[in-house]
């Protein structure tokens, strides 16, 4: 049977009236298909009108099959068991009862046509690189990356024929991307993924963007989608240039227009003056002079209007592509500067026999590992050993006043700095005018990080240590580039945790390090 989903003319508003969808068509087909767009187009929004978890104001949605829902974030309950996410519960009760020689039919219609659903349970759970989660662990005791594979297991043994996953790879080490990677390779039916990871989003057939409202759908990988875009922009810049220039000769044109018809009528009024014809005569040819002067004038200015409509609608095609560019010179440290420097760090066994690491200069280093290997604390105990003045960007960016404005808040790093100096270090960040008045607790994912970045960087001592513990969770492609680029100008000791190899390539390091659970650093 071919799967599809079909949008058809849309409509959603939230209750205070704020509309998402006006009129949205889209039509995803068998196959892998990425759904892409900044934070705040309404990506999960759509996932949850396809699931019917949401009502549309108009319009509707068709879905062929059964479909299956893996939300970014799980309703989980500590004492919930693996078996619970799964959904299997209620029949392995019912398999037990039935073994144990209770015949009631209520067993029976509980477990229907699926009496093999421990034995795929259990293969999905191992293809997910989970054979050592038994069916009655709890929730409390798996990390939030194993939630999230139990959770995708779950779906997976539907046997779906639409899946829905809404940035699957959130909170997932290394090894456990790579499995996610497979089993959506394994897919046979229509898949729609919300995702920012750049090695899922090179895995799938289409690209499908949601911009200014409407989607459209590229073939192709993330590369063919981000090659096709940027023909699109260059071709849309090319015609800006163009209707620059058109609307800069039309304006010329209409003044010289101004210049020879004013000219005409001197010359006009001039021989009226002196009586060189008759009257009658120069009044015909003034009039006749007026009118032609008067279409002339009208056709330029037409001209001028048409030129400047070409130019509004040219600029319309070309996007808004925002740059972070900041000089940070307060921050270099010199080549052989010791930073920081751990000697025997164990941590209660969790380094195995311990780890030595010794941060010299403005090194940038990319800290990898599996979930639960101690990134997090290595980067807390680097923070404890600095030796100069450093920043530390948390997960959750707690040091961040919720309740405070964007301008408090980097003002709270540096009191002493000239407010005027603190707004043009905010612009350079891409919060300009009124948004420095905003309440942090009200911005996205990637405007909180930008606030941090410039709250930690405007600092006074400025730091020469910077550490970020997964900097781009949550953030859409856009903000993940803009963080790129503030760290480019970045002339201090860096030192990143993240399991987004895309990201991490993009900062230019020097040294990898890879932590392995129980033992320390595997590399350096």
């Amino acid at each position: 049977m071919t799967t599809f989903i079909t949008v058809n003319k849309l409509d959603f508003s939230w209750p205070d009236g704020d509309r998402v969808f006006d009129g949205l068509d889209a039509v995803f087909s068998e196959g892998r298909t990425a759904l892409i767009g900044d934070n705040g187009t309404g990506k999960s929004t759509l996932l949850r009108l396809i699931t019917g978890n949401l009502t549309p104001d108009s319009g509707g949605v068709t879905v062929s099959g059964i479909v299956a829902h893996l939300p970014q974030e799980l309703p989980l309950r500590l004492e919930d068991t693996v078996a619970d996410l799964l959904g299997i519960t209620a029949k392995r009760s019912a398999l037990e009862a039935i073994e144990s020689g209770d015949v009631d039919e209520d067993h029976f219609a509980v477990i229907g046509e699926d009496w093999d659903f421990l034995d795929r349970s259990r293969l999905t759970l191992d293809e997910l690189g989970l054979e050592h989660v038994g069916l009655d662990r709890t929730v409390a005791t798996l990390s939030g990356g194993e939630s999230m594979l139990v959770g995708l297991a779950g779906r997976l043994i539907l046997r779906p024929d639409v899946l829905l996953l809404d940035e699957p790879s959130n909170n997932l080490d290394g090894a456990a991307r790579e499995r996610l990677y497979e089993a959506v390779s394994r897919f046979p039916g229509t898949l729609l993924v919300v995702s920012h990871d750049r090695m899922l989003l090179e895995r799938v057939d289409a690209v499908a963007e949601l911009y200014e409202g409407r989607i459209r759908t590229f073939e192709g990988n993330y590369t063919v989608y981000e090659q096709a875009i940027a023909v699109e922009q260059e071709a849309a810049r090319r015609a800006v240039r163009e209707a620059k220039a058109d609307m800069r000769l039309q304006k010329r044109e209409l003044i010289e227009a101004h210049t020879r018809l004013a000219r005409r009528e001197r010359y006009g009024r001039k021989a009226f003056a002196e009586k060189r014809e008759p009257k009658i005569i120069m009044n015909a040819r003034k009039r006749a002079a007026q009118t032609s002067g008067a279409k002339y004038r009208i056709a330029k200015e037409d001209d001028l209007a048409d030129a400047e409509e070409r130019l509004a609608s040219a600029e319309t095609e070309v996007r808004d592509d925002d740059a972070i560019s900041v000089d940070l010179p307060d921050t270099s440290v010199g080549t052989h500067r010791d930073i920081a420097v751990i000697d025997g760090l164990r941590e209660g066994g969790l380094y195995g026999e311990g780890i030595d690491l010794h941060v010299r200069g403005p090194e940038r280093i990319g800290l990898t590992g599996d979930n639960g290997s101690g990134k997090t604390t290595l980067l807390r105990a680097v923070a404890e050993a600095a030796r100069v003045p450093h920043g530390f960007l948390t997960q959750r960016l707690e040091f961040l006043d919720e309740e405070a404005s964007v301008l408090d808040n980097v003002r709270s790093r540096a009191p002493d700095a000239d407010p005027m100096l603190l707004r043009t270090r905010l612009a350079r960040f891409l919060l300009r005018g009124e948004a420095v008045f905003h309440r942090v607790g009200t911005l996205s994912g990637g405007e909180r990080l930008r606030v941090a970045l410039a709250a930690v960087l405007s600092a006074r001592p400025a730091p020469h240590l910077l550490l970020l513990d997964e900097p781009t969770n949550n953030l859409d492609m856009t903000s993940t580039r803009q963080v790129q680029q503030a760290l480019a100008s970045y002339r201090g000791a860096l030192i990143v945790v993240s399991h987004d190899e895309a990201f991490l390539e993009g900062l230019g390091l020097t040294r990898r390090i890879r932590l392995e659970r129980g033992k320390g650093i595997a590399v350096d």
